[in-house]
């Protein structure tokens, strides 16, 4: 029955949005397969000196850390030979590739809940968040529907007020297959913007409150509250905003603007595009918080396809997703396909998550030969410390591993002693560890960290040149004197939230009196103003203060008058 509701919403939004079937998901290009068969056959050539073969060593250990193939734009880049179809194929974006497709029926939090607790517990639970307390209340709440509207991102519920149309979305122009898109502001509103600045440079949160009172789905105030919220400790508050900010911006998108269907860029570098970023963003972590592994990869799958630049750093997590939510096939299938500029397995959260992926698939195969052309977990692992040995002592502090044994291990000058080499490399090994942490508590991932570890110390007593080798492609890699990664920040990636104190609170407050000066909120004929009353028990005194400024919460007061004369309405 769940399946049916799953494909009724999913038919609805594509008759709305009209868009065209596009190819099937499991294509593969046959130019990989030609370009891999050519690339061995010029492996077979003997090399004509020392440094000829050095090379080939070199070469030969890239070979190894693919999971089955090389990348397509390597397998090019070898063969001078290459078609035109095979060039054609790399310079297709990361946008149109079918491993970013998006699967709506796992995109909302109550699908996943629901499959994780049952509906009627997630039913109930909606019930209590969206209706107020009688039976008459109820009746009256289900007859308003004040957002009919069908979205993808986020369920609205009733007592919020109806979309205020004050953006919309343009396209910008068309490149190839591609759409770029752009939000504006309706004129009748683009002052707005102007007024949350101003707000914003005074640190006046009530001004900000002010804007939210006349337009209540203004995306910078609603972040900013979702911060504040958030710093704070109100975190179902934080995430309520963020989920209003992301329903306004989704109602104004342009008709040829389609998650499904794969063809669109939404460049970060116009204004007005970035508070959608940062509210998927938010929204991915808060999806994870409440265990919804598969919503936040598929969230994160959207952020990535937004723009190719990955400007909020979504290659750094969408490895974790995959693997909390158990989809290690669609995560090989992931770094082997997804183009960049860069090799995935080379960043430290690709070649510690594949290993794992891997290890997974190893564990459940039912038949072992389904595994037996590919490199073991073992093996994998082994190449991912040896490529990038300094996260070895981080993870250990960080989970932390307190067996006796990773001591030992430590002492070893190869890990012990290893320096990341650049300052870009460094800033990506700290947000993995940040992110990827909570991971290596689990004793199977330990067990095997620490067989690889001893694999490596045994492999460089034999061999030291190894390391010299493996030293040489993270240099490449990572070739840059700068922190190219500078702009996303670590403590993004990480599951703690620092607290905000009450007392920091109140040099951002005007005053009470504040919130009787603000603009009068434009009242909607019949019973738009139906909101869910909230608890104030036992919470921070100064955000129910700044709470209280928002023109959709309400504490309970005087809600039998308006709620009977709705019901007699």
């Amino acid at each position: 029955k769940e399946d049916e509701v799953h494909t009724d919403q999913t038919a609805s939004y594509t008759e709305e949005k009209q868009y065209v079937k596009k190819k099937p998901n499991g294509a593969v290009p046959e130019t990989n397969k030609k370009s891999k068969k050519k690339k061995k056959k010029g492996k077979a050539e003997p090399p004509a000196s020392t440094k000829l073969r050095d090379e080939k060593s070199l070469d030969s250990i890239l070979e190894d850390l693919a999971i089955e193939k090389r990348p397509m734009q390597k397998s090019v880049h070898q063969n001078d030979r290459a078609t035109g179809k095979e060039i054609e194929t790399i310079e297709m974006t990361a946008g149109t590739s079918s491993v970013l497709a998006i699967d709506p029926k796992h995109l909302k939090a109550e699908n996943e809940m629901r499959r994780i607790f049952g509906s009627k517990v997630v039913d109930s639970l909606e019930n209590q968040r969206n209706m107020p307390g009688t039976s008459r209340q109820v009746r009256g709440v289900r007859r308003v529907g004040l957002n009919p509207r069908r979205t993808l991102l986020v369920s609205p519920p009733g007592f919020w007020p109806a979309w205020d149309k004050s953006m919309s979305m343009d396209l910008v122009e068309t490149k190839g297959s591609l759409n770029y898109f752009r939000y504006v502001y309706d004129p009748s509103v683009s002052h707005v913007q102007e007024l949350f600045e101003a707000a914003k440079s005074a640190n006046d949160l009530n001004a900000i409150a002010a804007i939210l009172a006349k337009y209540p789905y203004h995306p910078d105030s609603l972040l900013t509250f979702a911060d504040l919220f958030k710093y704070s400790g109100e975190h179902q508050s934080s995430a309520d905003a963020v989920e209003k900010c992301l329903f306004a911006l989704e109602c104004a998108w342009h008709p040829l603007f389609n998650p499904l269907q794969g063809n669109y860029q939404l460049k970060y570098s116009h204004d007005l595009n970035k508070p959608f970023f940062t509210a998927l963003f938010s929204h991915m972590k808060n999806l994870d918080r409440r265990g919804c592994h598969r919503s936040a990869l598929e969230a994160c799958k959207f952020l990535l396809s937004l723009d190719s630049d990955d400007p909020k750093g979504a290659l750094f997590c969408i490895d974790y997703f995959a693997l909390r939510s158990q989809q290690y096939k669609w995560l090989e299938q992931f770094a082997e396909e997804y183009q960049c500029d860069n090799s995935l397995w080379l960043f430290p959260n690709f070649s510690f998550s594949l290993a794992i992926a891997r290890f997974y698939l190893e564990r459940d195969a039912e038949d072992v030969s389904d595994h037996a052309d590919k490199s073991t977990a073992v093996d994998l692992m082994k190449q991912a410390l040896m490529l990038h040995p300094l996260v070895l002592s981080k993870i250990v502090d960080k989970a932390p591993l307190k067996d006796s044994s990773w001591t030992q291990i430590l002492k070893n000058a190869f890990f012990g002693s290893a320096k990341p080499g650049s300052p870009s490399l460094e800033h990506v090994i700290n947000i993995y560890v940040e992110r990827h942490y909570i991971m290596w508590r689990f004793p199977e991932l330990q067990n095997l960290l620490k067989e690889a570890a001893l694999l490596v110390i045994e492999s460089l007593k034999h061999d030291s040149r190894e390391a010299q080798d493996w030293a040489c492609v993270r240099k490449e890699a990572f070739s840059s004197e700068k922190n190219e990664y500078s702009h996303l920040l670590v403590s993004d990636f990480s599951d703690t939230t620092p607290s905000l104190p009450p007392e920091e609170l109140r040099p951002f407050m005007v005053g009470p009196g504040m919130a009787h000066d603000m603009p009068p909120v434009e009242q909607e004929a019949g019973p738009e103003r139906i909101h869910a009353p909230l608890e104030v028990a036992g919470r921070n005194a100064a955000m129910v203060f700044l709470e209280s400024l928002l023109p959709w919460v309400n504490y309970g007061d005087n809600r039998h008058d308006g709620n009977d004369q709705h019901d007699d309405d």
